[in-house]
């Protein structure tokens, strides 16, 4: 069910749970957080990606982007308790600060669904750019930006009125997005200019961080102090002092091929999920060194923390 290499315990939250997507296996991979084990491996829908767990860890939601549906997991059981039609090809996922709305993007539609979480129906489709990959909220929960790959954008969409308000560039190719602590900038990484992108969310403002090949992930530590970007291309995570804007650490988590995809910031640990290795890296935030590798099962893809 799959192996790890021992190390101090990390404390993840209040199940302690970490959940990833293996995409090409279609499942998903529950893992004890505090002992780096596989304790479940759950069917989970058709090329499983993005997924996103609820703040008391009751459900986890799954992006299944080749049966445009989401899947809703009861954690006490580890059992599929809803399927919820959705647009084609969706890919991410984010639940709203309130746990109310589950927003998901839909590749292939160019659409935000919107699920009402209190009945896993969904209550509102909204047109957004092309190609939409993740989704991320302010702190407050009134916009929610949208990382939008085929049209270089960020869409924002109000919240209350299920509208996008307006546009802003974010680059070549966006496909990660995360919202600093203030809600004053939004982080985006931009797969194809090579870059992270601070984009100061009032004026539009985007200030470019040099980082390493095909940046597809990108996470907000919780004081806001540092964003890591995951690199594709050379197998690294970056860091960034969010306050000049520049790399302060490169984190090499193996050879170009681990293909590092997405993250998870808790105060205790980063969690990277590596496409090519087939394997999640935990982190200590602090020495910034690996303190687990988990084996788990082909292509994973998204991890959610409870």
């Amino acid at each position: 069910m799959g192996s790890a290499v021992p190390a101090a315990p990390v404390h993840a939250g209040a199940s302690g749970r970490v959940y990833v997507t293996n995409q090409q296996d279609n499942t998903l991979s529950v893992i004890d957080a505090r002992t780096y084990k596989v304790v479940a491996t759950v069917p989970a829908g058709v090329a499983p990606e993005g997924v996103a767990v609820t703040k008391g860890g009751r459900h986890v939601y799954i992006a299944n982007s080749g049966s445009a549906r989401v899947s809703v997991l009861d954690t006490g059981n580890n059992k599929i308790v809803a399927t919820v039609p959705v647009g084609k090809s969706p890919t991410g996922v984010g639940l709203s600060p309130d746990g109310r709305s589950l927003y998901v993007t839909n590749g292939s539609s160019n659409t935000v669904s919107v699920i009402d979480t209190r009945t896993n129906r969904v209550a509102a489709t909204i047109p957004v750019g092309k190609s939409p990959v993740n989704v991320a909220f302010s702190p407050d929960g009134g916009s929610a930006y949208v990382a939008n790959s085929g049209s270089g954008s960020l869409s924002v969409i109000n919240t209350s009125t299920r509208r996008v308000a307006r546009s802003l560039s974010a680059g070549r190719s966006p496909v990660g997005v995360a919202i600093t602590p203030d809600g004053k900038s939004a982080y985006v990484a931009d797969e194809v200019g090579k870059q992270v992108l601070a984009v100061a969310t009032r004026t539009g403002k985007a200030t470019a961080v040099e980082v390493g090949e095909g940046p597809f992930d990108v996470a907000i530590g919780p004081d806001g102090h540092v964003a890591y970007s995951a690199d594709l291309g050379p197998g690294n995570v970056s860091v960034i002092d969010t306050s000049s804007h520049r790399v302060s650490a490169t984190l090499a988590l193996g050879p170009p091929g681990t293909d590092p995809f997405n993250l998870e910031v808790t105060n205790e640990a980063i969690y990277v999920t590596n496409q090519g290795a087939g394997t999640l890296k935990v982190i200590d935030p602090t020495s910034h060194k690996v303190v687990a590798t988990v084996t788990l099962g082909a292509s994973p893809y998204g991890v959610a923390v409870s």
